[in-house]
């Protein structure tokens, strides 16, 4: 638990925003939600009085903050093994495995990615879901960046929803993809299988856009490079899916017909049937350093069962 105490006074040109919104302004390392909550508490106070969020500013007035951050759950710190591939004050970056769950759920309370931050920095339980701002599929590995503070949090949210952070990818798919493209579709949940998405044009598709390019091909199989412009749940895997290249061994959306044909070398049939996982890796990403707004970069190799998968296809595999 932390104690917050901080003041502020109103800029007379804020006069006549919300009493929310001018405080958003002078407290930017606290979502307006947060501070929507605080002011009805009364944590919050305008001129040492109470306020209301939608109560209009007209310049002097001191904005009061005095509160207590909560831990942000009751999840548990576990000693589970980190790749940290950048580390300071304000971020970390990490290589996630495949097969770790990013954040707790139910039948998932133990064993995640926020499980292992918790251990590694314990200062974690005072942000938000431990600092996550983003998520990858349990079974797709690379790269993620977390928050060590709000105001990075703030942020690196900020830079996701104006889509300024650059993610890349890379997949092996099922099919030859003659050449690259790009998938405008929006994404919804799939009304007939709940834990499944799919392109859906209702009311309940959000934007989605992938593009991608050819990085190799083989005869029945694609190396792809793919970034993401918008960032939906299990995008890549239903984009490439509809586009009818389903990544090598998604159980979820992977159709695997494209296996069964005598022409492919039994030596590439049984790597590919017995790959455990989605082909997908979080390869780069780049954002703005929340703290000093430089550009920075992050690349994570190839994992190695990927990598072994595209060895076999370029030995038996490649024309």
């Amino acid at each position: 638990m932390t104690q917050i105490t901080l003041t502020n006074t109103v800029p007379y040109e804020a006069s006549g925003q919300r009493l929310d919104q001018a405080a958003a302004e002078l407290f930017p390392q606290y979502s307006r939600a947060r501070l929507q909550l605080w002011i009805k508490s009364g944590e919050l106070t305008i001129n040492g009085k109470p306020g209301k969020t939608n109560g209009k500013v007209v310049g002097g007035e001191v904005l009061d903050l005095q509160a207590e951050l909560q831990d942000q759950g009751d999840w548990q710190a576990e000693a589970i093994p980190l790749d940290i591939v950048y580390e300071d004050e304000h971020i970390l970056v990490v290589n996630k495995a495949a097969g770790m769950v990013v954040h707790p759920a139910a039948g998932n309370r133990e064993g995640t990615l926020l499980n292992a931050l918790l251990y590694h920095c314990p200062s974690l339980s005072e942000v938000p879901r431990a600092g996550i701002v983003h998520r990858l599929d349990k079974d797709t590995t690379g790269l993620m960046v977390v928050a060590k503070t709000l105001e990075a949090q703030s942020n690196l949210v900020e830079q996701l929803q104006a889509r300024t952070v650059s993610r890349q990818y890379q997949a092996i798919t099922l099919g030859r993809v003659i050449s690259g493209g790009t998938v405008n579709l929006p994404i919804g949940r799939d009304s007939k299988h709940r834990q499944k998405m799919a392109v859906s044009k209702g009311a309940d598709g959000k934007e989605a856009i992938t593009h991608y390019e050819v990085l190799e091909r083989f005869g029945f199989f694609t190396h792809l490079r793919i970034k993401l412009e918008t960032g939906r749940t299990h995008q890549i895997r239903v984009h490439m899916t509809h586009q009818r290249f389903p990544l090598v061994g998604d159980p979820l959306y992977g159709t695997g017909k494209g296996l069964r044909t005598t022409q492919i070398h039994e030596s590439v049939l049984a790597v590919a049937q017995q790959f455990p996982r989605q082909a997908l890796h979080a390869a780069q990403l780049g954002l703005a350093h929340p703290h000093t707004l430089e550009i920075c970069q992050w690349q994570a190799p190839l994992p190695a069962d990927m990598q072994q998968l595209l060895d076999v296809l370029r030995e038996y595999d490649h024309t």
